[in-house]
């Protein structure tokens, strides 16, 4: 498919600390035609004020990752959706290979590298095992920067309003359209949840989560544990 231009969907929920360099980040690519819209889910730090002059659209939504993606399509102009979370760096040239990527593919994602330098060695196994897990199975999560052609999330009725795991669920509908694509170049996600609550904690939790889910159990419920 031919396509020249992205709007990069960024949900944020009390991200003062980051989302200025988050954004930065993304200045050149506003540049270069593509578009960024910040869609915020109620929270009580500067985090909209400080969006505001590295956003083309600031926007509310309620609370809940879905729904903050959902309302940031709507208003979405451009035929390629990428979804960044507000805690996670970009590489400077993910335009360009987004859209060579979606001329062998309906949809893809990035490898993911965590941040942190505490447990650095714990932390580079972490992200391979993430990423080669995705690669197996053409499950993406949502810090691996999910893009997908805005024809493609229409095909198989858009984001998936959940609690939690909507990240999960829309790889599994995108899969009946085409494996992903799957970008080697890493973007860099925040490892601040791994280092607060412990590498070997978070791993078993991911685990239970992903596990309860694929047997059935609701996000309403899982979320509850995820906090």
């Amino acid at each position: 498919m031919t396509i020249s231009s992205i709007s990069i969907i960024v949900p944020t929920l009390n991200e003062a600390s980051h989302i200025t360099e988050v954004l930065g980040r993304l200045q050149a690519f506003r540049e270069r035609g593509h578009e960024v819209i910040v869609v915020d889910g109620g929270s009580s730090d500067t985090t909209v004020l400080s969006a505001a002059s590295y956003a083309d659209h600031v926007m509310s939504a309620p609370r809940g990752r879905a729904e903050q993606l959902t309302a940031g399509t709507h208003r979405a102009r451009h035929p390629v959706l990428w979804f960044v979370h507000a805690d996670t760096l970009v590489p400077d040239n993910a335009d360009h290979l987004i859209l060579e990527a979606l001329d062998r593919a309906s949809w893809g994602r990035f490898n993911v590298q965590l941040s942190g330098r505490n447990h650095f060695y714990f932390l580079r196994i972490v992200e391979g095992l993430m990423n080669k897990r995705s690669q197996i199975t053409g499950i993406a999560t949502g810090d691996q920067g999910i893009f997908v052609a805005r024809s493609a999330l229409e095909a198989v009725g858009g984001i998936p309003n959940l609690s939690l795991m909507e990240d999960v669920a829309l790889s599994r509908l995108l899969k009946a359209v085409g494996r992903p694509a799957c970008i080697k170049t890493p973007l860099i996600t925040s490892s601040r949840r791994w280092e607060q609550d412990g590498i070997f904690r978070t791993i078993v939790l991911m685990w239970l989560l992903r596990s309860a889910y694929g047997i059935g159990i609701s996000p309403k419920i899982l979320k509850k544990f995820y906090h």
